[in-house]
């Protein structure tokens, strides 16, 4: 079941870097290498997450971290790949919306 899952968000990491393509945007991947143990319910565990950062500037970088909760496991794939591009997006938009400042 291990491999089955680490697998499965290996697969997840291919198709979101296939789909998104920002170089001002660093993505991190983390899938703790004994996947199987890990409590789910707590959030600052080894829990899987993507970490992405974004350097505003020289001084200020912004991060946000999207965890992979225990329920999004049981998606296909391709559906866990595409919540993680709509996070990502909505981080994307988010820093945008920062720096243009309100209309």
């Amino acid at each position: 079941m291990q491999q089955e899952l680490k697998a499965k968000l290996e697969k997840v990491i291919d198709l979101v870097n296939n789909v998104l393509v920002d170089p001002d945007i660093e993505i991190d991947y983390y899938i703790p290498e004994n996947i199987e143990k890990i409590d789910m319910h707590d959030t600052h565990s080894s829990a899987p997450y993507v970490l992405l950062k974004y350097a505003i500037n020289e001084t200020h970088v912004q991060e946000q971290k999207i965890l992979i909760k225990h329920n999004y496991l049981s998606k296909t794939p391709e559906d866990l790949a595409n919540l993680v591009t709509f996070f990502i997006e909505q981080f994307i938009e988010q820093i945008s919306s920062v720096q243009i400042g309100p209309q």
